[in-house]
């Protein structure tokens, strides 16, 4: 809103109007207005949900300061989307179709998650919504975006084309995987991107929900990778990086930066009330709703092969529970018994855990959960660096 305010003061010569014509300014004051609103109201919603007495409901895994847990207020998803929606608003161009995008992106995945939080928190179902709902909302909003980005409205033409890594014509485009000729290409061209496109939203989003599982673990590997994601929104939208660096130049991604700053800037604040220990959890109406805008971005900007790397600890925390299951059952028919790969999925409860008998028994002694909060954070850094680097490395 105070983007548009001050388009129609473009042409009026006085200090500062035109300022907000500068992508890096409106980021970085959606980024601080993000941090204060959670700041002022994180405290408030908090004491709400205490006076309501509305609080997380805490399974006993035997795992350490698990049961302290109980009755930590949850839903702080809430505030984290409140602010970057409002900060967003403010700051951000409205009539950019990438912003729109991630705006619905938003509402609809926070709207399916605070629906499943509603039902734990309110109803008292430890169950929340069934997980096959969880999936139709994730592919219905993939479809959406699919058929958006594959038909732009402001062209006539079918674009497919993304950025694969490590390689020096380093641009790929989906429609080589299409058979056939003429329209009929065309469309099987569309319908393997958008398969793809729902594939990276639902596996994003539910990987995000599974890392939400310690104080503070989520929120500051979803900053760390929405900050990633947009300095390579930057270099996209950006005429003269994208030369340099030799990337898909996307017209108006740019203004994706002021996005992801807001979103980058509300975890933090979040942070001050999420880091260990806990004071509130973000609960599947941030978790859902973060991953889903993580895999939004990185398909707008056609950097989704990417993932794999900067996402690197979600890959591996959805990898730990589908490879824990699979084993289970598979040793279970073969052996009578159900084994173990980890000693807990997903993943950083394996570090928690300890006398439990698996394939992995390292390590032998539980680490403390803030330590491996912070382990994850680095791991995260780390490759978030070397995703950056990629565009370098061919």
């Amino acid at each position: 809103m105070i983007y548009h305010i001050f388009e129609h003061f473009q042409y009026i010569d006085f200090p500062g109007s035109g300022i907000m014509q500068y992508i890096s300014v409106r980021s970085i004051l959606a980024s601080i207005t993000a941090i204060v609103l959670i700041m002022c109201f994180g405290k408030k919603f908090i004491k709400y949900m205490q006076r309501k007495q509305l609080g997380e409901e805490i399974r006993d895994l035997g795992l350490e300061g698990q049961l302290a847990k109980k009755g930590t207020p949850t839903m702080g998803g809430v505030i984290i989307l409140g602010a970057i929606l409002i900060s967003v608003l403010l700051f951000g161009d409205l009539t950019n179709m990438y912003i729109q995008l991630l705006l619905i992106t938003l509402v609809w995945l926070g709207g399916l998650g605070f629906v499943d939080d509603y039902i734990k928190v309110f109803r008292k179902d430890k169950e929340g919504m069934p997980g096959k709902y969880k999936i139709l909302g994730q592919v219905i909003l993939g479809l959406a975006v699919g058929i958006t980005i594959c038909v732009h409205a402001d062209t006539d033409t079918i674009s497919t084309l993304t950025t694969i890594p490590f390689i020096k014509n380093n641009e790929f485009d989906y429609a080589w995987l299409a058979i056939g000729s003429g329209k009929t290409k065309e469309l099987l061209q569309v319908v393997i991107y958008v398969l793809v496109i729902i594939f990276i939203i639902t596996a994003v989003s539910n990987g995000t929900n599974l890392t939400d599982g310690m104080d503070g673990l989520a929120a500051g590997v979803t900053a760390i990778v929405g900050a990633a994601l947009g300095v390579l929104a930057y270099f996209s939208g950006n005429t003269i990086y994208a030369d340099y660096l030799n990337i898909m130049y996307i017209p108006d991604s740019g203004e994706i930066v002021v996005y992801m700053s807001a979103l980058v800037g509300a975890l933090l604040g979040f942070l001050w009330y999420n880091s260990y220990p806990a004071q509130i959890f973000m609960g599947d109406t941030g978790s859902l709703a973060l991953g889903g805008i993580i895999g939004v971005v990185a398909v707008l900007i056609r950097k989704e092969l990417l993932l794999p790397i900067l996402c690197g600890i979600f890959f591996a925390e959805s990898l730990s529970v589908i490879l824990q299951r699979v084993y289970f059952k598979y040793t279970k028919k073969k052996y009578g018994e159900g084994r173990r790969i980890f000693k807990m999925s997903p993943l950083h409860h394996h570090f928690q855990k300890e006398g439990v008998p698996a394939l992995i028994r390292k390590p032998v002694r539980a680490i403390p959960e803030a330590k491996i909060v912070m382990r994850f954070w680095l791991v995260s850094i780390i490759l978030a660096i070397l995703t950056i680097i990629t565009l370098k490395i061919r």
